[in-house]
């Protein structure tokens, strides 16, 4: 029997770019079956109108506010069905294109968690360094309290045996879910593999969502979650 991938998309306030990535979405050939699991957070942009008019291309789930990530990804999540999930955002800084890599370690045997690193070689477009810095920062805390060797914690490319991810209970609301993503499935002593994307960042003008105020999540997860039973 095939196997089904389902894709998790998390959208708010991406009416430029959201056909444009469920097109990439669609045209990448796998082994799997494909899922589309499309939640959106509350757009006030004409996203909704647009996601309206998908018809049987995806699974749609409208919130009616604006939650946060953490709470779309749950709610996505919630209404899939395949054997793997992957989390995509519905910008274009991620290229479907890099899925076949990413499941050679789940379809191997080999892992239950992929994270598919932008420092690992692949093409990725130059910008902002305090950007790089935070995140190379926050991926060196969490390699040292969780003992583990990551090269990009805050990576969106994270795919998961389904199963494995839905027996771990998800409560951020917004971006922290990144971090207590990772931060659980190191306690839950997950085999976690990295393997090469290729990255094409926005600026913020661009549309770009997550800021320095964001960190402070990530550290408070990180370091809760750590002492948490």
């Amino acid at each position: 029997m095939t196997k089904t991938l389902s894709i998790l998309i998390p959208v708010f306030n991406e009416s430029a770019t959201v056909l444009e990535l469920l097109r990439r979405v669609e045209a990448v050939e796998l082994r799997l079956a494909k899922e589309i699991v499309v939640v959106d957070d509350g757009s006030t942009d004409g996203t909704r109108q647009i996601l309206e008019g998908l018809g049987d291309r995806a699974k749609v789930v409208f919130h009616q506010a604006n939650r946060g990530k953490g709470a779309a990804l749950r709610t996505a999540l919630a209404r899939a069905t395949g054997d793997f999930v992957i989390i995509q955002d519905a910008d274009l800084e991620y290229d479907p294109a890099d899925y076949p890599g990413l499941l050679v370690p789940l379809l191997d045997g080999r892992a239950d968690a992929v994270y598919g690193s932008r420092f690992l070689g692949g093409p990725h477009r130059v910008l902002f360094f305090w950007n790089y810095f935070a995140n190379k920062f926050f991926t060196l805390v969490t390699n040292v309290l969780y003992n583990i060797n990551l090269t990009d914690m805050g990576t969106c490319y994270k795919v998961f045996v389904a199963e494995k991810l839905k027996a771990i209970p998800l409560e951020s609301e917004r971006f922290g879910i990144e971090a207590e993503i990772t931060a659980k499935i190191c306690k839950a002593r997950l085999r976690i593999y990295e393997t090469p994307i290729s990255y094409s960042g926005r600026t913020y003008d661009e549309g770009k969502k997550i800021t320095w105020k964001d960190g402070f999540s990530y550290l408070w997860c990180l370091l809760r979650y750590r002492v948490a039973d």
